[in-house]
């Protein structure tokens, strides 16, 4: 018989109970699951710090940065989002070809630095604050949160969004955790120290992280994935599904930046609003994990766009047409229970559709488009306001958000 005969012939039924054998032992297990806490851990940690940048936001408009506009500080917080997305192709092909540790490593000690220098700026110092948060720390938190979501689809596939629904209540958690330990400590401790015990509890974070988690080796025939890899957009779901997501995440963060000064605006006086981003992320803990297991097994797409359209509809009939403080709580907890499945849900979707070798290439490339929206999206939104000390100041902000859910 022939080489090429023998190569391509077709494989005997042995030979596909191996593979299918090979594929099973990556289908959940100890390591697996010991890696979705290792990735839950460092998305608890960087998503805390970047979802934690309403209590910045407020802090830097009121006492920090008080000759700074709204929209020009809220510029820092969504270029965090920006860097972290655009770098995601590069960074996720580089935990398909080298894996977690040294991604983990850099992006750790690069999050504490940067919040250790973020300690040392003084009132009044923007441009300071908008290289060192907005840019050094979203630069460095890019190479932690991808890798953590690629080298869980390593391991998974039939429960792929349940574990990365898992993985999603770290940053819920972190939404929690990190404000309210700014908004405790900072007033006795003073900013400076604040940030320097947020970066420590990071560091922790990220060395419990690299304890835990375990990359999969690479594909049996042992070739490389590219570093960047955009052929993806080749294929018709993918590009559909992007340009989806894209607009999606235009208006998705709109709420989490701006409700809780539109509370304050409307309802003064009011006690529950500084807690709006601990109700919008404890929902989400709910979202993430129940989206992801129902998901599995529905249908990935088939989940994701009824929660698009919820987010929208709760835009409309609870935010804008709200009256009462009550409505606004109910719209916080409803909202941050579908905004984390709009989240979350695409990087399932898209390893779905992908070869296993390219799963963190293809996912990279695809937020690296989303970055754009990321980036924009949120200051349009603030633009969009034509008097932020009225009600009706913000209507058009709300209908933008309404309509790209």
């Amino acid at each position: 018989m022939s080489e090429k005969s023998i190569t391509e012939r077709r494989p005997s039924d042995s030979e596909t109970d191996t593979e299918s054998c090979q594929l099973k032992q990556y289908e959940g297990g100890r390591e697996a699951w010991l890696t979705v806490a290792g990735s839950a851990l460092v998305y608890y940690a960087s998503f805390g710090i970047m979802n934690s940048f309403g209590f910045f936001q407020n802090y830097y408009t009121v006492v920090f940065l008080k000759d700074t506009p709204a929209t020009t500080i809220a510029f820092c917080g969504t270029l965090q989002m920006f860097l972290m997305n655009s770098l995601a192709a590069v960074s996720g092909a580089l935990c398909d070809r080298y894996g977690v540790k040294w991604l983990y490593l850099g992006s750790g000690f690069g999050t504490i630095f940067a919040l250790m220098l973020l300690s040392f700026v003084q009132a009044g110092q923007f441009w300071s604050i908008f290289l060192i948060q907005g840019m050094l720390l979203g630069f460095t938190i890019a190479f932690g949160i991808q890798p953590a979501i690629t080298v869980v689809g390593q391991h998974f596939n039939a429960r792929r969004s349940l574990a990365m629904g898992v993985v999603s209540t770290g940053a819920a958690l972190g939404g929690i955790g990190f404000p309210l330990m700014l908004e405790k400590l900072v007033p006795t401790v003073g900013f400076a120290n604040a940030v320097r015990l947020a970066a420590l509890k990071i560091g922790i974070c990220y060395s419990l992280a690299l304890c835990m988690s375990k990359s999969k080796p690479q594909g049996q025939d042992g070739r490389r994935a590219a570093l960047i890899d955009f052929r993806g957009f080749l294929d018709i779901r993918y590009t559909i599904l992007c340009a989806g997501t894209f607009f999606a995440i235009l208006g998705l963060w709109i709420p989490s930046y701006y409700i809780k000064t539109y509370a304050n605006v409307v309802f003064p006086g009011n006690s529950i609003s500084e807690y709006f981003l601990c109700i919008m992320n404890a929902c989400s803990i709910v979202g993430g994990s129940l989206g992801g297991f129902l998901a599995d097994r529905v249908g990935r797409l088939n989940f994701l766009w009824p929660m698009g359209l919820l987010g929208g509809f709760l835009c409309l009939f609870l935010w804008l047409l709200g009256d009462t403080i009550g409505i606004l709580v109910g719209f916080v907890g409803l909202y941050g229970f579908a905004a984390s499945n709009i989240n979350a849900l695409p990087a399932s979707a898209v390893g779905q559709i992908t070869p296993d070798g390219s799963l963190g290439a293809r996912i990279g490339a695809f937020y690296s488009v989303i970055a754009v929206a990321s980036l924009v999206g949120t200051p349009i939104g603030g633009a969009l306001i034509t008097d932020k000390d009225t009600k009706d100041g913000y209507r058009w902000l709300i209908v933008f958000s309404e309509y790209l859910n």
